[in-house]
């Protein structure tokens, strides 16, 4: 029998409700006979969910089909899910996203803790707006955000406004400073209180907070990863394309050590972000009082024979830059006034690491 006979056969069997057949109201689907016996399979897409006729439909279309074959046939009931469900919602969440209106989207990560990983990604965007591009950042890292201080919107409330093509969902208004955007749980929650979440709670938000942030047409968003690797860094991956990866270390070799295994995440084969580069931070210590010395204190620095271009030469990834440690760079994370924003020598290193990233 033919895939075109078993057609005509299911146009026999009709929906009590619709008062139509099966194939013409497209609910066959994925039809196949097996030619060594005969033995139909194909999927009955329901057209709502808890079809009641469902189990009818299906055992009259067991019946003609065994009458004509000889062979029961294997039938797989799909049905639609709820439009109040949550995955339903997830899904509606990311067709009307408004990632889908942004250049690149970058994450900045760090195999460990303490690098200074906020640091370089609020600096870098500002340098990056500096520079006359459209700029967002995402705080991504739920259980320890930094943005909001580091940016001086710690005040900022969000507020909603509602989608313009006429369906129910809401956007969140970002804050906005020196000319980047910016999102963070850190805006939902006072300065003292402690995120004490389980991983799907925790990426449920980080969710909310990619597609339903109103984010308008943008250049770059940089995305503020935690430290690691974790359930955090797959929700990312899962939920959006990357354009790239910036990874950040110090000279440290125990740091350096973590760069490695994060440069193996974002390879891995069910992963595969490109990585942009490696961003030395903390490279030498400047003292204000004598602006021509550097110490460096976690070991060799610079794209000659520092440790972090050794591990980029190692991996083949390119070699972003150098961050020095300045008393400036810190005071501006606290006082919400990134560096990047002043003239400096400290926010020179800043730009020309913003315009290595766009190069590359």
């Amino acid at each position: 029998m033919t895939e075109k006979e078993v057609l005509e056969l299911l146009k026999g069997v009709v929906h009590p409700e619709q008062d139509k057949d099966i194939v013409s109201s497209g609910m066959v689907e994925n039809l196949s006979v097996d030619p060594s016996t005969g033995a139909v399979r194909f999927t009955l897409k329901l057209t709502k969910p808890r079809d009641p006729m469902a189990g009818s439909v299906r055992r009259a279309a067991e019946a003609v089909l065994t009458q004509a074959t000889g062979v029961a046939p294997v039938i797989v009931v799909a049905e639609p899910l709820p439009t109040d469900s949550k995955a339903a919602k997830q899904q509606t969440m990311r067709e009307k996203s408004q990632l889908n209106e942004i250049g690149q989207v970058i994450a900045v990560a760090s195999g460990k803790g303490g690098v200074g990983k906020s640091t370089v990604t609020a600096n870098l965007a500002v340098a990056l707006a500096s520079e006359g591009y459209r700029v967002g950042v995402l705080d991504a890292d739920i259980y320890g955000p930094s943005m909001p201080k580091m940016f001086g919107v710690e005040a900022y409330k969000p507020v909603a406004e509602i989608a313009e093509d006429g369906s129910d969902l809401e956007y969140i208004v970002p804050a906005e400073a020196y000319g980047v955007k910016v999102m963070s749980i850190g805006f939902f929650i006072s300065g003292s209180e402690a995120l004490v979440w389980r991983g799907p709670m925790a990426t449920n938000a980080l969710r909310q907070l990619l597609h339903q942030t109103a984010w308008g047409e943008l250049d770059f968003l940089l995305i503020d990863l935690p430290p690691g690797t974790g359930d955090l860094h797959l929700t990312i991956v899962s939920e959006l394309k990357l354009s790239g990866a910036v990874i950040v270390s110090t000279p440290q070799e125990v740091a350096l050590l973590d760069v490695v295994r994060g440069i193996a995440m974002f390879r891995n084969e069910h992963v595969q972000v490109p990585i942009r580069g490696i961003v030395e931070n903390m490279a030498w210590f400047t003292p204000a009082e004598l602006p021509d010395n550097r110490y460096y204190i976690f070991g060799p620095a610079g794209a000659e024979h520092g440790g972090v271009a050794r591990v980029a030469r190692e991996q083949g990834v390119a070699f972003l830059g150098s961050i020095p440690l300045v008393q400036a760079i810190a005071e501006g994370g606290d006082s919400g006034c990134p560096i990047a924003a002043r003239e400096s020598v400290t926010g020179e290193a800043f730009r020309a690491l913003a315009q290595a990233l766009v190069r590359g």
